[in-house]
This record gives structure tokens, C-alpha cells and sequence, in this order.
């Protein structure tokens, strides 16, 4: 793919008697379709549907084969386009392109192969035509539908077609896309729908000076909109730009797996549209390698309602239904076979993206998150260079959004408002955010919008980037939903994160059992069960005590920090999670205290995790630590393992030695 040189221009509509005409020849369908029209609509119908039968033509694809210069209008009068002449599977050379496929199986065709069979895979195939306008004469887009019967990858493909617009119509039931637009320098897509398919409604790949303007989008399995690889024209700037490749504006995108995606959805404007009842209303993403103007940058996203994108369509792959031919699943009657793997009730999901913004919008009602950002290593998207591994997710900024209150007033809160994985610089959010994971967050600066964002992070939290990397695994084609992963509908001790912490407990746990043991068992050589002292020195046995009674201290806490550990990972609470490590710190310190005089260098150590479980706590609960390049918790937990090895070698059995060892020594005062 190749992107445009950007310099040409937004599309206008134009007025004026159309130069082509496509209509059918049933009157009294036709007069049955507009019978409910306004009455000069309606007048303007009848009088082209006159010309329409003695000049026109019958289908969309024989208009566009008739376009022969630039500025040219095609107008469609009410009726059901199914296009029948570009059904057939094709035959002869053009059933033996040479062409590599992709995982689909579908071929992966060039300019040139597309005008040498252009309905291998189109209905209706526009090929390098310029200022073409396409307009349905309806009172809405429902009265003109152009339909492929999941015969065709997609319905209408405009293919280097720069300044087409697209008006009033429908376009739907693909294996691919409704209406692809690709290397087009200025397309408007107004008042169009497009639903029922199997990837998505509209795809504009590869393009600058666009708009989407009063579109709408429904039953698409990605997403309903997906503006990708627009033209990288802000790459290497900051949050200044000069203008954004293409706009999109009062636009519905509802009942589809993403209400708009955007790998690589660069200089994008998106700003007063709806995306509702999706499973995620709109991605931005790194995630997909060759496509043009990776890393994901410069996205606006302002004044939008994104709320209940809470559907959960992979219930459709785990029954069967999505292994069956598009035309037998029912995507007619609600079906969504989703192609991507993503967290349902997520409002604005971000993975690995740069110098986004999202402003002004009202973001209510999810049952994950409003806002969710990750970064994504550049290997990822096949860049294997060391330098650029943790270049995203940088700069994005979320300011002035309205979280958990309908337009109405009414209560509606999502389940967090921020989701982030901790990596990442300069990312930052406004102060209002409610239940966050983490718990604080940085805040942008209003007046140095260079200074905002606290953190500089080279990798996510260590259980984030599990649990990413284990989501990741999802296979449409395949069927596979990764286990473990609650996406997919994993929950309580069945998620990564629980088990891990419950892994993690279990171990930490028995080292605290034999370390109170230990310690009790010294405790009661030295009288510390009210017995005598056994001979020891009554300093000795003060000291023991003491210390005895700083491990049951310590095993109290711990015991509670590794319980509500495993709860907090169960039931994703960040503040939980925050409390768990507080009371295993506070384990850790006792304990190293009680055996500093026995085992200095244990001790410190001991002391040291403790320390730095604390440390993780705070980065949570309080603040992140903007200066430390990894967070607490990937020290903490390579310290921990280093810890894990050094408690087995003290609580070993001794070998019995010639000497008798004293009552003193014999305590280890765990």
C-alpha cells in the first residue's frame, strides 16, 4: 500500500441533475418504496424513475463502467441491488491470479489484478475513477440497498478513486468489508450504512482528506468503522498538529465487536458520534504488522458518547455458530462472529499508541473499564530494532471527560475509569478520574502540557504483561480462546492473575508457616511458654521473646496480605492489591527485624523485599515512582524469587556436628 501525497481536498456534495441513472424496472416496487416519501421527494423519484426506464441502466457496476471523466454523478433510485452479473465465481485467467494469500485464504490482489478481474472479489469495483459521486435519491439509506449475500469480500471498493463521495445508501452482507475505500486522496462517506459482515462496515485504508459524516454501523465482526493506515502526516510531531487526515462526525456505531478500530489510525479526528452496545466502542492499536504509519499516532477523540459496549459475542464461537458459512450464522438476527480478541465493556481501548487525545467525551456504563491503554513492543508489528521495542504507549493525554453519568443525569458507572499497564512516558489523565487500576494516576498539566505525566516506564506491571501476552492468543480462525484469560470468560481463581497470586501464596505462605514454626519452637527453649528459661540467661531470653513475638506479629499480617492478595487478583481491585502488599511488607520487615541478630545478611535482605513491597504498594495505591525506569514490582518480584531460594537454605536441617549447640544458638529467630 501505498499512502497519498496529501495534496488534495475534502470532496463536496454536489446538486444538479445526476449524468448516469441505476434503477430497476418493477413500477409498482419502485412506487411501493417511495409511497411514504415527502411529496416533492417523492415527485423527484417518479420523474427519474421515468428517465431512469428509457436511459438508464440496471445495476450500480454497469453506471461506474459508463463514468469516462471526472465529475460525474450517479444517482440510485429506491430499490435492491444484488448485482447480479458480478456474482459468478470467476473462470479462466481470472480464477489463476498469481497472488499470495492471506490467512484468510482470500488472494491479496494488486491495482493491476483488481482491473483485470475486478469482481473476483467486489460486487461493485471502482478502479481509479476520479470525483465520482454515488447518491441514493431515498428519504434514508435504507431504501437503497446494494446487497452482496456474503457472495463477495465486499460489496463496493473504491480503489485509488480520489475525491469520491459516497451518499444515502446501504451496503451489506460481505465475507469482508461493505465499502472499502483504499490510496485515495479525498472521500466523503455521508449518510451511509453498512451492516452485517464479517470483518467491517467501512474500511478507508491507506487515504488522506477524508470524512465520514452521519454514517451508521452495526453487526460487523471488527469493527464498524475502521479508518486504517490513514496518512501519517503528523508523525514526529507533538500535540501541535496542523490538520488531521480525516474526520469523522455524528456517526452511530453500535452491535459490532469494535464500534471503530484503528490500527495505525493516524491524524485522526473522531468527534460527536455514539458507539454503544459493541463489546469495545473504539481501539486504537500497533498491533498488525505491514500495515503503513505504525506506531498508531495522533487520534482526537472529543464530545463523543461512548457507553454500554458491554456485549460479549465469543459465546458464538465457543457454541459453533461462527464455524458455519457467513450466510448460515445469523448475523441478520444479532450475530457477531468477533475476529478480534479484546476485553468486552471497555470504553476506548488504546494498545500501543502515541499522542493520542481524548476530550469531552461522556463515557458511562462498562463493566471493565471507560479508558484501557497498553503498550505494545515493536517486535510486535515486526520491528525488531532494540531502540524501538518501548515506543509506545507515549503522550496520550484524557482530559475533561465525563465518567459514569448519562446525558440524563442518571448514574451509570463503569467498572474502572482507567485501566493501564504502567508503561509508557508522558501518558497522563485528568484529576477526576473515580476506581482506577492504578489506583493514582498522573495528572496533565494544563499550562506545560510537555511536563504531564509522572511516569517513565520501559515495561507493563510483571501480572499486566502476563495476562496481555496470554489474551493475545486468540484465534478467530481457530476457535481458540485462551484460557485464563476472564476477555474470554474466565473469572474468580480461574483467571492468570489469580492463579499466579494464588501460586505465589501458596509458597510464601508455607515459608510463613515454618518460619513461625521455627520461631516458636525457639521461643518455647527460652520459656517463652511460661515455662523456665532452661538455664539461659535472662537477657537471652528477653531478646527471643522479642523477637518471637515480631514474627507472630509479622505472620499475622502476611498471613492477611497473601489471603486478600489472591481475593484482589480474583475480583481486580488495585486497592486490594495495594493493601495485600502493605500487610506482606509489613511481614517481611518484621521478620528481617527478628533475624538481623541471627542471620544479618537474610535479614537485610528479608528487610529489603519488605521494603520494596511497600515501595510497590505506594506506586500503586499513591503515586508511581516517576524516576524508576521498571516499577517496584518487577524488582520486588526478581528480589522475592532470590528471597525464595535464600529462606529454604535457612530453614534447612542442620547436620547434627560434633558439638552440642547452645539453646541460643539453636533458635532461629523466625
Amino acid at each position: 500500500m501505498t499512502l497519498p501525497d496529501g495534496t488534495g481536498t475534502v470532496p463536496v456534495l454536489r446538486s444538479g441533475e445526476p449524468d448516469l441513472l441505476v434503477c430497476k424496472t418493477d413500477k409498482a416496487d419502485f412506487e411501493r418504496r417511495i409511497a411514504k416519501f415527502p411529496d416533492e421527494l417523492k415527485a423527484r423519484n417518479l420523474d427519474l424513475f421515468a428517465k431512469c426506464q428509457q436511459k438508464g441502466v440496471r445495476h450500480l457496476q454497469e453506471a461506474v463502467d459508463q463514468v469516462d471523466r471526472p465529475g460525474m454523478t450517479i444517482a440510485i433510485l429506491p430499490g435492491l441491488y444484488r448485482e447480479e452479473p458480478s456474482q459468478p465465481a470467476p473462470t479462466g485467467a481470472c480464477a489463476q491470479l498469481p497472488a499470495r494469500r492471506s490467512t484468510w485464504g482470500y488472494q491479496i490482489l494488486s491495482f493491476e489484478q483488481q482491473r483485470q478481474c475486478p469482481h473476483n472479489q467486489n460486487l461493485v469495483a471502482i478502479l481509479g475513477k476520479k470525483d465520482l459521486q454515488i447518491e441514493g435519491t431515498g428519504a434514508d439509506p435504507l431504501d437503497v440497498v446494494i446487497d452482496a449475500e456474503y457472495r463477495k469480500l465486499n460489496a463496493v471498493r473504491a480503489d485509488r478513486t480520489n475525491g469520491i463521495y459516497f451518499r444515502n445508501f446501504t451496503a451489506q452482507r460481505t465475507t469482508f468489508n461493505s465499502l472499502y475505500v483504499l490510496e485515495t486522496d479525498g472521500f466523503v462517506i455521508d449518510r451511509v450504512l453498512t451492516r452485517w459482515n464479517d470483518e467491517y462496515g467501512f474500511l478507508t485504508f491507506a487515504s488522506d482528506h477524508g470524512l465520514y459524516t452521519d454514517c451508521e454501523a452495526y453487526g460487523n465482526g471488527d469493527g464498524g468503522l475502521y479508518p486504517g493506515s490513514a496518512s501519517n502526516l503528523n508523525d514526529g510531531r507533538g500535540h501541535d498538529v496542523p490538520r488531521y487526515a480525516i474526520e469523522i462526525r455524528r456517526c452511530r456505531s453500535h452491535d459490532n465487536a469494535l464500534g471503530y478500530s484503528g490500527t495505525a489510525g493516524d491524524s485522526m479526528w473522531v468527534h460527536d458520534n455514539e458507539f454503544y452496545d459493541n463489546m469495545v466502542g473504539a481501539t486504537m492499536d500497533s498491533l498488525w504488522p505491514s500495515h503503513p504509519g505504525l506506531p498508531q499516532n495522533h487520534a482526537k477523540f472529543e464530545n463523543n458518547k461512548i457507553y454500554d459496549n458491554n456485549r460479549d459475542y465469543y459465546r458464538y464461537t465457543r457454541d459453533g455458530t461462527c464455524a458455519k458459512p457467513p450466510a448460515e450464522r445469523g448475523y441478520e438476527r444479532g450475530v457477531v462472529c468477533s475476529q478480534v480478541g479484546v476485553p468486552p465493556g471497555t470504553g476506548i481501548l488504546v494498545a500501543g499508541g502515541n499522542y493520542n487525545v481524548f476530550r469531552n467525551n461522556r463515557v458511562w456504563g462498562h463493566r471493565r473499564a471507560a479508558f484501557h491503554l497498553f503498550g505494545v513492543p515493536a517486535f510486535i508489528r515486526g520491528e525488531n530494532d532494540l531502540a524501538k521495542q518501548a515506543d509506545t504507549s507515549d503522550y496520550n493525554r484524557y482530559e475533561g471527560n465525563v465518567f459514569g453519568v448519562s446525558p440524563t443525569g442518571e448514574r451509570r458507572p463503569n467498572g474502572l475509569d482507567v485501566w493501564w499497564d504502567g508503561q509508557g512516558t508522558g501518558n497522563c489523565w485528568q484529576g477526576d478520574t473515580g476506581a482506577s487500576s492504578p489506583a493514582v494516576l498522573p495528572v496533565c498539566a494544563a499550562t506545560a502540557p510537555a511536563l504531564s505525566g509522572g511516569a517513565n516506564r520501559l515495561l507493563a506491571e510483571p501480572v499486566k504483561l502476563i495476562k496481555l501476552y496470554l489474551c493475545a492468543d486468540f484465534s478467530a480462525s481457530q476457535a481458540r480462546l485462551p484460557a485464563g484469560c476472564d476477555w474470554f470468560g474466565a473469572s474468580g481463581l480461574g483467571k492468570v492473575e489469580a492463579q499466579l497470586a494464588l501460586g505465589g501464596s501458596a509458597v510464601l505462605g508455607l515459608l510463613l508457616g515454618l518460619f513461625w514454626w521455627r520461631s516458636r519452637r525457639g521461643a518455647r527453649r527460652h520459656g517463652g511458654d511460661g515455662r523456665s528459661g532452661n538455664g539461659v540467661a535472662p537477657a537471652v531470653t528477653a531478646i527471643v521473646r522479642r523477637r518471637h513475638r515480631l514474627v507472630v506479629a509479622g505472620s499475622v499480617a502476611g498471613a492477611a496480605g497473601l489471603v486478600l492478595d489472591v481475593l484482589a487478583a480474583a475480583v481486580d481491585s488495585t486497592s486490594q492489591a495495594g493493601a495485600a502488599l502493605l500487610l506482606m511488607g509489613a511481614w517481611w520487615l518484621c521478620l528481617g527485624a527478628a533475624l538481623r541478630g541471627r542471620r544479618p545478611a537474610f535479614g537485610l535482605l528479608t528487610i529489603v523485599v519488605g521494603l520494596l513491597a511497600c515501595a510497590d504498594a505506594f506506586d500503586r495505591l499513591v503515586y508511581l515512582i516517576p524516576v524508576v525506569p521498571l516499577g517496584p514490582g518487577w524488582i520486588r518480584g526478581l528480589l522475592t524469587g532470590l528471597w525464595v531460594l535464600c529462606a529454604v537454605v535457612v530453614l534447612a536441617p542442620r547436620r547434627r556436628g560434633t558439638a552440642r549447640e547452645t539453646p541460643a544458638e539453636a533458635e532461629v529467630s523466625a
